[in-house]
Parts: C-alpha cells; structure tokens; sequence
C-alpha cells in the first residue's frame, strides 16, 4: 500500500535537515538487502505534529488509489522513549486494507480508513510517537513504517501498558513469508507478543504475552529467512517524517520533494499512495515465488510459480531494475 500518513497542518523541518521525498517505500526488504531505522528517520521535530486527547476518536485515511499487496498486517503504535520501543493501540491483522480474505493475489484497496478510540491511559506527554506498521501479504518480504511526532494530553495514567510492536522481515529479526493465502502466516508473532509498559520516564518490558505462546521480538533474533541477509542502510540526513506509507517496492531515494504535511488536534490523519491499475498483459510464464519483475512501466509479481497481472506504478512513476532488484521511482 504506497500512502503517506498526513496532516493538515506541518511545523517547520528540523534546522540542518530536509523533508523526506521518499515515504512511500519499506524501511526493510529482504530481496532487496537493505533495513532503514525504525521510523525512518531519527532527529524529532521541535513541536508535533498533532496534538491528541487520551480516549478521542482518531481516523487514519488512506488513499484508495493505492496497492494493497493482498492485505497482511497492521498495527499502530505508541512510543515515549523516542523511538526505540512501541506499544501498540489498535491492530488490523490479516485483512488489512482489503477487509476480508482475497479470492486471489490483488492490489486493489478495499478499506481506505480506520477509526479506532485512543486509550484512556496513554500518559500525557509533547514528544510521543504515533507509528503506522505493516507486513505486506504478497510480493517482496518488507517492511513498511512510518512515524509522527505527536502530543497527547489527558492521559489518566502515568503509563501504558500494551502488547508490543510486531517487527519482521527486518533484519536481525524474524522474516515472515509470503501469505500465499494463508491468512494465517506470522500470526504466532503478534499472539505471542509480550507486554510492554510505556511512559514518558521510559519503557520496560513485562514478562507476560499477548495472548499466546512465545515472548515478543524486542530483542533481534536470528533471522528464519533463506533469502540473503539484510544490508543496512544509512537514512538520509532528513528529519523523522511526520508522515506514515505502505507500498509497492520502492527504492530509498534521497529526500527532496516536500514530505505530507501533518495535522491539526483534529485527531484525523489522511495518507495518499500512490494509485496502482492491473492489466493482464505481461509475461504469463512460471517463476518462483516472491519475485518481482518490471513490465513496461509497471510491475508483476510472482504468486505461487504465476506471474500477477501488470500493476501501475502510480501516476509519473515507472518501474525500475533488474534482476529481480527492481523498484518503482520517478524520473
């Protein structure tokens, strides 16, 4: 799903920084051998992006011209501790951005918003972080994520306590498989999530889970993946985005054009990816699964030995690449 998670209402970049460019791409791919930091990007705006009141109602639109990627996993998640751990708030597991179970391998977009109620206990701080994460269903094994600057006021508690955020096809951590229709593919890593505790004087991790066997993923475990290890990449020198995507494959550019701006204390939050067509054009071979190849200006991917119809870019964009290293990017 290619969008960016913005608001109305942007404060000014960092000093010695740039708006990213590029929020449309995964922060990790194991095909494509690279990991980004958790959020992107790591220096904080100096005032949020939004500011939220513990309870209200928050509604995160995406742009119904955009790729689903079969649906897969969602979360969205809280941090007080900058970063470097996320309890999450509300999940969209398996179905995410299609509903419901697909009767194939499909890109279109289904649901474009979700509207869930912040806890009542989020404790009240000006730095916390809003993120958005997802593993795609189909196509490379990514990561997509993307994170806000936030401020939550009447929190009535001093802490939160939640399930911890789920991180894979990332590397050092767990690599989750394509779905291949199997709905149920890495659902033991978020049932087994441990609890977390979240405040703005720091974060601890519980012993308990979420609700099924195994522990968490905070500590980076050996990689279950047979593809070839992740490279990690360096971020570009640009502020953490206030801005959250999914997406087809997109390779990390460097930043330039103006990132999505950021909203009010409306508690809305849109995101527009970029739109994706089918065609059935497009090599009608076999080939291995998890692959991905251009076509034309667009792309296919390779589900259970089938290569997919061809799927757009997006308006202005064109598949790039070879080798099964491909990406979608602009001129």
């Amino acid at each position: 799903m290619k969008s960016s998670l913005s608001f109305s209402q942007c404060p000014a970049v960092p000093a010695g920084q740039s708006a990213n460019g590029d929020i449309n791409s995964p922060i990790s791919s194991v095909q494509l051998g690279y990991s980004e930091p958790l959020c992107r990007f790591t220096t904080p705006y100096a005032t949020p992006s939004a500011t939220w009141t513990a309870g209200q109602s928050v509604t995160i639109k995406f742009n119904p011209n955009s790729v689903s990627h079969s649906g897969g996993h969602c979360e969205f998640s809280m941090s007080y501790d900058g970063g470097k751990t996320f309890a999450v708030i509300h999940r969209e597991l398996r179905y995410c951005f299609v509903g419901s179970k697909p009767a194939s391998l499909t890109n279109a977009v289904s649901v474009s918003s979700y509207t869930f109620d912040l806890p009542k206990d989020l404790p009240s701080s000006d730095k916390a972080i809003f993120a958005w994460s997802w593993v795609n269903a189909s196509g490379n094994r990514e990561f997509y994520m993307n994170c806000a600057d936030v401020a939550i006021k009447g929190g009535s508690s001093n802490s939160y306590t939640g399930t911890e955020m789920v991180i894979a096809n990332y590397k050092g951590y767990p690599t989750i498989p394509e779905f291949s229709g199997n709905y149920e593919t890495g659902m033991e890593l978020y049932t087994g999530a441990k609890k977390i505790t979240v405040s703005p004087s720091g974060s601890t991790t519980g012993g308990g889970s979420g609700g099924g066997s195994g522990g968490g993923n905070s500590a980076p475990p050996v990689s279950k993946s047979s593809a070839p290890a992740s490279k990690s990449t360096p971020a570009a020198s640009t502020a953490r985005d206030s801005s959250a995507t999914p997406g087809v494959p997109h390779k990390p550019q460097e930043s330039g054009a103006s990132s999505a701006p950021a909203s009010s204390a409306s508690g809305a939050a849109s995101a527009s990816p970029s739109s994706a067509e089918s065609s059935a054009s497009g090599d009608t071979g076999s080939c291995t699964s998890g692959l991905m190849q251009c076509s034309g200006a667009g792309y296919q991917i390779c589900n259970e030995g089938v290569w997919s119809p061809v799927y757009s870019c997006g308006v202005g964009a064109s598949c790039k690449g070879t080798d099964g290293h491909i990406y979608c990017g602009w001129p």
